[in-house]
């Protein structure tokens, strides 16, 4: 018996042993591939987080490949552990909006006149992401802004692939506008907003309601750090940042994979560049040559990316990229010119830079107003941290501070 023991002991003890070092080699290698620019914001900061999440990348993987649960599974589980107690300053209560979960925030203020009505979509590059994860942050827009948030949980992918994500919003929006005097809410003053995939999900509902004449017309959209196009993952941000984390070059193109097909078998393609006919870029160049990028953006050792054609098999499987409703900035001009008033956030440090930064122009070619705030040391993620205890970031809160 105690032979036994010793020997299930000493298994435990050389299991656990191994999976450190599998852990530590697996992190040690994510984090010698990972670059912190010297402009960054707090970079040891940003170095801690970096790690911790690249930490539960890696042992959501280990967990996946020995068949206990999946990565995403496991990822999602630790994102929804933080629950908030009560606000002293909010009224806040889960509901459904056509049967899509939404949490509510209400000032508990009273208000001289109606309130603003704020949807909020989260980011989490369609995948991950939840009502949990974005709590601090729309509680902060909900107070400082004095608004009605209504924050969206909508479907994620792989398990529900595009559109669910698009739909879950734009029917919850709705939802919201026609039963607007439930909320107290200005019909003449609501926004939509959210960051990240959330903000490419606010673009593509913005642009869906742009032309309803049976809803009240929005009044702002708000596009914090937003994916706005999946054609060319070779613009100079994606260049310049393709190793800064938050978020690197290949993890938004798998999350775009993710959302459109629920796998990523043609990652490489879509990395390289040749997972589009030529006519088709050519097509599109307009709206998205780097060419309507300003010099500036493109001193940190961009290199012009040659065209490359593609093959019928591989456009089959992800043709649908040229929808507007998952690429918002490919849609056309009279569509755009409706839009309202927009208020985007880039960061310097970040891969989708340039799709704001390409929306922008756009929107202003069609004479719609812009409110433009570029993080010079922001870094992709930044807003979600702006109030994390000892890792918050000073810039996150300027940018929020923006943002309200």
């Amino acid at each position: 018996m105690a032979v036994a023991y010793t020997l299930l002991v000493l298994f435990l003890a050389v299991f656990v042993a191994g999976f450190i070092l599998l852990v530590m080699g697996a992190i040690n290698f994510h984090f010698s591939n990972a670059e912190i620019p010297p402009g960054v914001n707090q970079p040891v900061k940003l170095r801690i987080i970096h790690i911790i999440l690249i930490s539960r990348a890696v042992v959501g993987r280990i967990l996946e490949n020995i068949g206990i649960c999946s990565q995403v599974s496991f990822v999602r589980y630790l994102q929804g552990r933080k629950t908030l107690g009560a606000d002293p300053k909010l009224f806040i209560k889960d509901l459904c909006f056509e049967k899509v979960p939404v949490r509510i925030y209400q000032p508990k203020v009273p208000s001289a006149s109606q309130w603003r009505g704020v949807m909020f979509f989260h980011g989490g590059g369609w995948v991950s992401g939840s009502l949990e994860t974005h709590e601090k942050l729309c509680r902060s827009i909900a107070r400082e802004s004095e608004s009605v948030v209504v924050s969206v949980g909508y479907r994620l992918a792989p398990e529900h692939k595009y559109p669910a994500a698009y739909e879950d919003c734009l029917n919850a929006t709705i939802h919201f506008m026609k039963n607007i005097e439930h909320y107290g809410v200005d019909p003449a003053r609501i926004i939509i907003c959210g960051d990240s995939a959330g903000g490419n999900l606010a673009a593509a509902v913005s642009q869906t309601l742009a032309g309803r004449s049976d809803l009240p017309r929005l009044r702002a959209q708000i596009l914090i750090y937003p994916g706005l196009q999946v054609l060319d993952f070779n613009l100079p941000s994606y260049q310049q940042n393709r190793g800064v984390p938050l978020l690197f070059r290949e993890c938004a193109a798998f999350f775009a994979l993710q959302y459109l097909n629920g796998d990523a078998s043609n990652l490489e393609e879509v990395l390289e560049g040749c997972h589009m006919p030529i006519d088709i870029k050519l097509k599109y160049r307009k709206w998205m040559s780097p060419d309507n990028i300003p010099e500036k953006f493109k001193i940190r050792g961009y290199k012009p990316h040659v065209l490359l054609d593609c093959t019928t098999e591989v456009y089959e499987t992800v043709k649908r990229f040229c929808e507007p409703n998952l690429c918002p900035l490919l849609a056309e001009d009279a569509v755009i010119h409706q839009l309202p008033e927009s208020f985007i956030l880039t960061c310097e440090y970040d891969v989708l830079r340039d799709d704001g930064l390409l929306y922008k122009k756009r929107l202003e070619d069609n004479g719609v107003r812009v409110t433009w705030y570029h993080l010079e040391d922001g870094f992709h993620g930044i807003i979600s941290s702006f109030n994390s205890d000892w890792l918050s970031f000073s810039s996150g809160k300027r940018g929020l501070d923006n943002i309200v």
